[in-house]
């Protein structure tokens, strides 16, 4: 293997987070080799599993007095240009924005208003790495992560179980969540930051962008909202309304697929079932009527004590013979008071009136 000379890394799209040179195996480098690090990155050498020697931007002769370190690797001199093989890892230190992350399936949680469901969650952050040499021996060292895709699938893991974590603790119902966002991303960061920290990163912004249903739940929350938009208050009512809205699509359908006879036909059944369908609806959105009452129960009557004729029982005179009904009534022969709907006087026992 031909022995590095230089060694630097250019990265023209500005998203790698760390770069490893060589790509594959160990470089073959000699003391006396150049090293050129840009603004805003770090170059660390690796070797053996451990990281020897972290380098700023500028460039660097490499030698026994910035890598002391490998004064004590080196086993054979080579006239003060001794050969060794390592790894170096260009770790940029700006700011990474925009990162994302997401939930990859969704996560069953409770909720006091569904009972149970199931929510996705996904956002944003923004990092930067803040110790290199922390870094490359946690992430890439200990991780054996050093590609930029593999890093940001690592940290999304950490982000989305403390966020899962935070929501199982706090929720109540998903329609309380969008009130919250703020709140839920400032928790996530503050239970994020330090696992960050602690693989040499800092954690400068995160963000809750939607937290939601699968689209079967959604569809149902649309139809609730849908019920209330509409003013129906239960749910035969509600299902009265859709059947209503079917069969008028399916009128529309029929209505318009038939030709000649077939056409007319087809109108006649869309017709049909267009009135049905009016029906329904006027059914469904007309307010609950009140039961019907029982039919009122029929005057009460009693015998005109003169003519016999049936009277109502509070008339003051007898429609029939005109006679005064407003005291009690007297035998014609002995002028004895008689009971109402009497037929024998109880005086003489003359007979009354019929």
């Amino acid at each position: 293997m031909a022995i590095l000379d230089v060694i630097e890394f250019v990265d023209p799209t500005g998203q790698e987070i760390v770069r490893r040179v060589p790509e594959v195996g160990s470089g073959e480098f000699r003391l006396g080799s150049q090293l050129i690090v840009r603004e805003n990155q770090a170059a660390i050498f690796f070797r053996d599993g451990k990281a020897l020697d972290s380098f700023g931007p500028g460039r660097h002769t490499l030698s026994t007095n910035n890598i002391p370190i490998l004064a004590n690797l080196l086993a054979i001199p080579f006239g003060g240009k001794s050969p060794f093989r390592a790894e170096v890892y260009f770790v940029s230190l700006r700011e990474f924005v925009d990162q994302k992350w997401g939930t990859p399936e969704p996560i069953p949680y409770r909720d006091a208003e569904l009972g149970m469901v199931r929510l996705r969650a996904f956002g944003s952050y923004a990092m930067a790495v803040s110790n290199p040499m922390l870094f490359v021996n946690k992430v890439v060292g200990g991780q054996g992560i050093y590609t930029t895709p593999a890093v940001t699938n690592y940290l999304r893991g950490i982000i989305v179980s403390s966020l899962t974590d935070l929501l199982g603790e706090n929720m109540k119902s998903i329609f309380d969540l969008p009130g919250l966002y703020d709140e839920i991303a400032a928790g996530t960061r503050a239970r994020v930051q330090d696992a960050f920290a602690a693989l040499g990163l800092e954690l400068r912004a995160l963000n809750v962008q939607a937290i939601t249903p699968p689209e079967d739940v959604q569809k149902a929350i649309d139809q609730r909202s849908g019920m209330g938009a509409i003013g129906l208050s239960n749910m035969n009512t509600y299902l009265q309304y859709q059947a209503a809205q079917a069969m008028r699509e399916a009128a529309q359908n029929q209505g318009a697929a038939g030709a000649g006879a077939a056409e007319g036909l087809g109108i006649g059944a869309g017709l049909g079932m267009g009135a049905a369908m009016a029906g329904m609806i006027n059914q469904a959105m007309r307010p609950s009527e009140a039961p019907a009452q029982p039919a009122a129960a029929a005057p009460a009557t009693m015998a005109c004590p003169n003519c016999r004729s049936q009277i109502p029982v509070n008339a003051k005179f007898c429609p029939e013979c005109g006679t005064k009904l407003g005291g009690p009534a007297r035998c014609p022969q002995c002028n004895a008071d008689v009971a109402p709907g009497a037929k024998f006087c109880a005086e003489c026992g003359a007979r009354l009136a019929s």
